[in-house]
């Protein structure tokens, strides 16, 4: 197979992963829904490089040594599931205090993003520690990506992960904040958050049981 095709092959199957329900596609219909287009870009930002780095480091053979370390995978694993799961309880204490306002939105928690900066570095952190996205590109890659193949297309191949994963969350956050849209989830936040906590919660608990049991 040639390049191309192997190329071609990449991009499908990243997208299909995309978009896949997940802690990813979570965090940004949550923010961009309660806090608006431009947090919900940045956290798209975010994610994106959090992806460029795993696809960096699958190609290069950092992830292999760290799933080869007998402690860092389950250090790795435990931080993971311990961070996804306190995004899942904030998103589910935010939905009670809302219910103990009798639906208003809970000041704390609408003025948790309003930094740029800080939205990134959610998104990015929280792809980052995901370890289902760790064991996936080096998966992807390292049965994809030979290793003779040029340096060009090892480039290629790390730029269609990120600019897809980009153009992907991005559209997204911009779908989810157009006036209209907009207005109409801001009535639905309790739902939204509800729905994206537990998502958090049972992906993040999963994790940490699979882990320590």
């Amino acid at each position: 197979m040639n390049e191309l095709s192997l190329l071609l092959s990449l991009a499908a199957i990243h997208l299909v992963a995309l978009a896949s329900p997940g802690p990813d596609f979570a965090l940004v219909v949550q923010n961009a829904s309660r806090h608006g287009r431009r947090i919900g870009l940045a956290i798209a930002l975010g994610i994106s490089l959090a992806i460029l780095l795993h696809s960096v480091f699958a190609l290069t053979g950092v992830t292999l040594l760290i799933q080869q370390h007998p402690l860092l995978p389950t250090l790795l694993r435990l931080a993971g599931g311990s961070y996804l799961l306190y995004l899942g309880v904030g998103a589910l204490r935010s939905v009670h205090r809302q219910w103990q306002a009798g639906g208003a939105s809970a000041p704390a928690q609408a003025a948790e993003l309003t930094s740029v900066g800080a939205a990134l570095a959610k998104g990015f952190t929280t792809n980052l520690l995901n370890p289902k996205a760790l064991v996936f590109f080096l998966s992807l890659l390292t049965s994809l990506v030979p290793p003779g193949m040029s340096t060009g297309g090892k480039l290629a191949a790390v730029g269609i992960l990120w600019g897809l994963s980009l153009a992907w969350f991005a559209l997204l956050a911009w779908l989810l904040t157009g006036p209209r849209l907009q207005r109409r989830l801001h009535q639905l936040a309790p739902v939204i958050d509800g729905v994206c906590g537990a998502l958090f919660v049972l992906v993040g608990g999963g994790i940490l049981l699979a882990t320590l049991l």
